[in-house]
């Protein structure tokens, strides 16, 4: 395949015309490198880049170069100059305009075309604009390589254009990838205005027809292959070009709820999403804007003035977000608050208030200084090379909205959470939400009372709004893409977010069709809740214990009420986060004898701090890492501080003898790792005069490395915890947080199937194995994990009653037959597909 080369003076406009030209060619990704700017900001260009950049795109089949003017064409010919003769031979200099030549190039070459007719309908991207833009009529465009004879005796047909804003750039490059596909010339023309005829294969001429939606588009073709190719361009056009509904939302990735019906495309007006929080709603859509509020330009009322507002609009900000964190600890639990932990950090960055105050001292007003100072910050971060980092930035923005709200006399922070509990079934009274993306704060003050559910144009399920909303049972789909942002407010809108299907303005038979769900879903539900109480035993007689995800007292109280068997996970973190020092032992015990008091002699599941790179403490400094995910976290944090964990361990162990208890470490990669943490147990144990058989200790299997060495740690422990997140971000180096990679990192991956197999054999027959991640509530999961042994599930409080219902419905030996096929498919799609 021919690769392409930007040449830009600004890497930001490279990189948005890259995305752009990407766009047209999803399912076939071209070689497209840049050589733009001189860094992130400086204007320029480089002659060495633009060498790199050729040898990264030439695959063998050659470079175009695109350039955007004066001297990113020198640069390109002195870069020409530095090739070798064999590669200078394969690269061509093109003088298209950049980004609708690259657009063009980039559909040519995908279909692989040679760097010439690359080329040469690059520098013909022009035509649809000046033919649209013409005054005077200048006659049929003038024929070029691509031009094709009219004939008499080939093939040919009449579409109708569907699309709703016609035969536009996607719809366009999906014709033109079409129609290259077969040995045949085809031509195109807009019949409903008389256009001249167009090659079908060129982009830029197809675009100069200008069909709109309604119009209708003629078809011929010659060739060997000539009835084949219009016959599929009438399949194309009748499924609307590839585009779903009336929108220009690109389809997201299967289903990944269970039991739920499979969504249906083709059903009118029906865009599919990321199901992201499960739950049927309909109501009118209601737009929210997440932008930056204007900032008046008015001249600075002195230094000391200025200063004296950020300190004010600080504490106010400080204050919502305390609210924020308290509201979602009560109803969330204490790792969802512990998001609002970086958010009041930054509100004490020294960094960040020192170029503040410069700003102010410089003359520049408060909120103009704020939000330099923070954007400075957040483009900072984005440079990062971690995505988990990158990702960061949005913090920044977040905070300086709040803050410039503050500043600017509007409320600083969404109205904290109501306590009212969601309705059943569809809330056709309140509103369908519809955001770019939803941040903490915005997730944690959404009120179920008033919010039916919520529509994103970006975000993924793990995202931390979407896991906010998810415990508020508030019905979420992410990854829409940006059409539903032009959504008119008020528009009827039906959504599932156990499926990731919208309709928008949908007829009567498909909102029927929602309500009916949304009846069948709330009758489950009470059904589920009147049982919550009783074991979970599947159809032959094999009970499988339900417990709870802890990370506050709040959370137990709400474990405690929903029925679950045990905490299955403690999260001790809510402990040691947004504070100066660590708690001492007694702090700890008596959380930790809370938390067990409110489950009323249940066993609790504590595992030990899991903290490191990501999620630092203000109180340990550690050395910045490249990759926090893959650095100095969990069971290797404690015991680099060993002191910090004999303290816990030794409230664990106070708590032991009068409480059932079960210890777990997290990250463990190595057996000398668990052995080592065993006898810091065993001593804290010995302080406490403890005896046998003292509580049940296991591990965390969420690094691939340790669950494909399960036999080797069996000897040493009770349990294994499988914590399905991390395992999969992991096994498939997809970082769970990235919504680039919502599709990918899904736990139904076969990959992340077989680690699981492995820990499941690797226990025998006296280890326990449970699920405590995301995928322990996953229907289309729960008799996957049954079937390959799993025998203990940890979830949040709200959905114990249902993943109970549904240990109900299984049998263990159709499951097993089902997980076994499961190993054996290809993709986390096919697995969920299984009946």
């Amino acid at each position: 395949m021919v690769g392409l080369v930007v040449v830009c003076h600004s890497r930001a406009l490279a990189r948005a015309a890259v995305a752009l030209a990407r766009e047209m060619v999803p399912d076939d990704p071209v070689p497209i490198e840049i050589a733009a700017g001189l860094d992130e900001t400086t204007f320029g260009t480089d002659a060495v880049a633009v060498t790199g950049a050729v040898a990264a795109a030439d695959q063998g089949d050659g470079v175009v170069v695109l350039m955007d003017l004066g001297s990113a064409v020198l640069s390109a010919e002195l870069a020409l100059d530095l090739l070798d003769d064999d590669q200078r031979a394969r690269v061509v200099l093109c003088a298209a305009p950049l980004v609708e030549g690259l657009v063009a190039a980039a559909v040519v070459a995908a279909s692989g075309a040679g760097r010439r007719e690359v080329a040469g309908e690059a520098t013909q991207a022009l035509a649809a604009k000046l033919s649209h833009l013409s005054t005077t009529d200048t006659g049929p465009p003038p024929a070029d390589e691509f031009a094709v004879p009219a004939t008499d005796d080939g093939a040919s047909s009449t579409v109708t254009v569907t699309n709703r804003h016609g035969l536009h750039a996607r719809p366009a490059a999906r014709l033109v990838a079409a129609v290259r596909a077969f040995d045949a010339q085809v031509e195109v023309r807009n019949h409903s205005t008389g256009s001249p005829w167009a090659p079908a294969a060129s982009l830029s001429r197809v675009a100069t027809l200008a069909v709109l939606e309604g119009q209708r588009l003629d078809i011929r073709a010659s060739g060997p292959q000539a009835r084949e190719a219009v016959d599929r361009v009438v399949a194309l056009a009748a499924r609307a070009f590839g585009e779903t509904g009336d929108t220009d939302a690109a389809p997201g990735p299967s289903p990944s709820r269970p039991g739920a019906r499979m969504p249906d495309p083709s059903a009118a007006g029906m865009t599919i999403g990321q199901p992201a929080s499960p739950g049927v709603a309909i109501g009118p859509a209601r737009q929210v804007r997440d932008a930056i509020p204007d900032i008046p330009a008015v001249a600075s009322r002195g230094p000391d003035e200025e200063w004296r507002r950020i300190e004010e609009a600080l504490v106010t900000v400080r204050r919502d977000l305390q609210r924020l964190r308290e509201g979602t600890a009560r109803d969330a639990g204490g790792r969802h608050a512990a998001i609002f932990d970086a958010h009041l950090l930054l509100l004490d960055d020294a960094d960040l208030l020192a170029d503040v105050r410069s700003r102010t001292a410089r003359g520049s007003p408060a909120p103009q200084s704020w939000h330099a100072a923070a954007e400075r910050v957040a483009t900072d971060i984005e440079t990062l090379a971690d995505p988990y980092l990158r990702a960061r930035a949005a913090d920044v923005r977040a905070v300086d909205r709040q803050m410039l709200h503050a500043l600017l006399g509007a409320p600083s922070a969404p109205r904290p959470p109501d306590t009212t509990p969601p309705g059943a079934g569809a809330a056709e009274q309140a509103e369908v939400v519809i955001a770019a993306d939803l941040a903490p704060g915005d997730a944690a003050g959404l009120d179920p009372g008033r919010v039916a559910g919520v529509l994103l144009a970006l975000g993924s399920p793990t995202a931390h709004g979407a896991i906010l909303a998810r415990t508020r049972g508030i019905p979420v789909v992410a990854a829409l893409g940006p059409a539903v942002l032009e959504i008119t407010a008020g528009t009827p809108v039906a959504m599932d977010g156990g499926t990731g299907e919208v309709a928008v303005a949908p007829d009567d038979a498909v909102l029927a069709s929602f309500r009916q769900r949304a009846a069948v879903e709330a009758t489950r539900r009470a059904r589920a809740e009147a049982h919550a109480s009783a074991p979970a035993v599947t159809r032959d007689r094999t009970t499988i214990a339900v417990g709870a995800n802890v990370g506050s007292v709040a959370d137990a109280h709400a474990a405690a009420a929903h029925g679950a068997d045990l905490a299955g996970l403690i999260r001790t973190e809510f402990l040691f986060l947004g504070r100066d020092s660590a708690p001492d032992v007694d702090e700890q015990e008596a959380a930790y004898r809370e938390i067990a008091d409110a489950l009323g002699g249940r066993r609790i599941t504590v595992r030990t701090l899991d903290v490191g790179g990501d999620k630092p403490l203000a109180y340990l400094p550690a050395a910045g890492e490249e990759n926090p995910f893959l650095g100095v976290r969990g069971i290797r944090h404690s015991l680099a501080h060993p002191a910090l964990l004999a303290d816990q361990l030794l409230a664990i162990a106070r708590l032991a003898r009068e409480v059932p208890v079960s210890v777990m470490f997290p990250m463990v990669s190595t057996v000398a790792e668990l052995i080592r943490a065993r006898r810091m147990l065993d001593d804290a144990l010995d302080r406490t005069g403890g005896t046998p058989p003292g509580p049940q200790v296991g591990l965390m299997m969420e690094v691939p490395a340790a669950a494909l060495k399960a036999p080797t740690f069996a000897p040493h422990a009770d349990f294994f915890s499988i914590g399905t997140n991390d395992l999969t971000q992991y096994a498939l180096a997809a970082e769970r947080g990235n919504p680039a990679l919502a599709a990918l990192a899904d736990g139904l991956d076969p990959g992340v199937l077989r680690l699981i197999d492995a820990v499941c054999r690797g226990a025998g027959s006296r280890v326990t194995v449970s699920v405590c991640g995301e995928l322990a509530s996953d229907e289309a999961a729960i008799p996957l994990l049954a079937g390959l042994g799993v025998r203990e599930l940890s979830v949040a409080p709200r959905a114990v009653p249902t993943v109970k219902e549904i240990v109900r419905a299984i049998d263990l030996n159709h499951a097993a037959r089902l997980s076994a096929r499961a190993l054996s498919l290809m993709d986390a799609e096919s697995v969920r597909a299984l009946r």
